[in-house]
């Protein structure tokens, strides 16, 4: 079951939500009216799990810091290209 909850609600009800997926319900939580992730059990066999290596924000080359020039539009056409 996946169960959308806003983020002021999952600050307030945290310890409710780990229970509820520890058995099994998943949430996608909502911040300012859009879903922002989702909240799974560890052991979900309902989606494929992936591994650091093959993840591209944790392959991602550095891109700077804030003062490099670019913009958050360039850091993330660099991190999740198309």
């Amino acid at each position: 079951m996946n169960v959308p909850i806003n983020a002021k609600r999952l600050r307030a009800t945290l310890p409710d939500v780990v229970e509820r997926v520890r058995k099994g319900t998943r949430f996608t939580v909502i911040y300012r009216s859009r879903p922002a992730f989702q909240i799974v059990p560890v052991d979900d066999k309902g989606h494929a799990a992936i591994t650091l290596a093959d993840d591209t924000l944790y392959r991602a080359q550095p891109v700077g810091s804030s003062d490099d020039g670019r913009t958050s539009i360039d850091h993330d056409a660099i991190l999740y290209p198309r």
